[in-house]
């Protein structure tokens, strides 16, 4: 048997499909499992060895649909279910399994606050989609594998944080994820560790402002390694604190504890660390407002202008229970 998985984005998206793919392949005989993907993110699977082969997602698409359609699959496993992914459904005219994002709940639950939503993790319902097939989810969380060539050195990181750190994303995709930088400085004030900075270019002047508080304490990776290289920084961390984001998963993989700090999203989306039957701990925070969630993605700017639900988040008490986890 020969299937196709299509995921085209993001980081932690493609993160939580890995239990279904490891299910896949350790549960049905023989079977060669393809992975189609954005090139941007060729590395988060790539080394997967339950993964045959990567396919990329291609600006030629007649060329990519050619390509596929030579490889007969005999499904088509749709995990991202858009107008692209039909467009791929149907011309390789394999039958298909398609992801339901119960979007009309979602909407329900942004825009009216009417809560419809399944009380079921996204992982789960990435196995109802392959459920017909007979496999089933043996617990065991999700997957990472970062290739040797991406592991990080001790030289690396400063000889203050090589016996121990914890790691704290200040970054997210949308500003309304993420905690302000005054928030951030604060949180880390308060904490009597060894802390690195995890996050994109994009992050490294706010890592800067950060890090400033306290130069020897905090180290701002920001920018400064690659995916797969922060990948192992999460794994090499004591405890990690996020905001609702793919090195969130990224944790949870590596069955890390995790204090994750929910703004404008709610775990109610069923987006939350997910560790299979693994034990792990994991404090959500949440200030309860009547606003949330204003969108199941997130703004640049508070529509409301307040921003309470990262303006009132309480980095003493995320500080404290830190500590207690280090």
């Amino acid at each position: 048997m020969k299937l196709l998985i299509i995921r085209f984005s993001s980081i932690g998206d493609i993160v939580l499909t890995t239990p279904v793919v490891r299910c896949i392949k350790q549960q049905i005989p023989n079977v060669s499992i393809h992975y189609l993907t954005k090139s941007s993110f060729k590395g988060i699977v790539e080394s997967n060895p339950y993964i045959d082969e990567v396919k990329i997602l291609q600006d030629d698409w007649q060329q990519m649909i050619t390509d596929l359609q030579q490889e007969e699959y005999d499904y088509v496993i749709d995990l991202h279910h858009n107008l692209r992914t039909l467009r791929v459904k149907k011309s390789l005219k394999a039958k298909a399994f398609s992801f339901n994002k119960l979007n009309i709940q979602k909407w329900l639950l942004t825009a009216l606050k009417i809560n419809l939503l399944p009380n079921i993790h996204i992982v789960d319902r990435n196995f109802e989609t392959v459920k017909s097939l007979g496999v089933i989810n043996d617990g065991k969380g999700l997957d990472y594998f970062i290739p040797e060539k991406d592991c990080i050195k001790l030289k690396d990181i400063p000889a203050q944080h090589q016996f121990g750190y914890i790691g704290i994303v200040i970054g997210a995709a949308l500003n309304t994820k993420k905690m302000p930088v005054q928030k951030l400085q604060d949180l880390c004030s308060k904490i009597e560790y060894p802390i690195i900075l995890l996050g994109g270019k994009e992050d490294r002047e706010n890592g800067e402002l950060i890090a400033s508080i306290d130069n020897v304490k905090i180290y701002n990776a920001c920018g400064k390694f690659n995916l797969n290289e922060s990948a192992d920084l999460v794994r090499k961390a004591k405890l990690f604190i996020t905001h609702d984001t793919g090195l969130m998963h990224i944790a949870a993989a590596f069955k890390k504890p995790i204090l994750s700090v929910w703004g404008n999203t709610v775990p109610a989306f069923g987006m939350t660390p997910y560790y299979g039957n693994n034990q792990i701990t994991n404090i959500q925070y949440e200030v309860k407002v009547s606003c949330r969630p204003c969108s199941k993605i997130g703004y640049n700017k508070c529509p409301k202008k307040h921003f309470k639900c990262m303006m009132l988040q309480d980095v003493e008490q995320i500080a404290k229970d830190a500590l207690k986890l280090v």
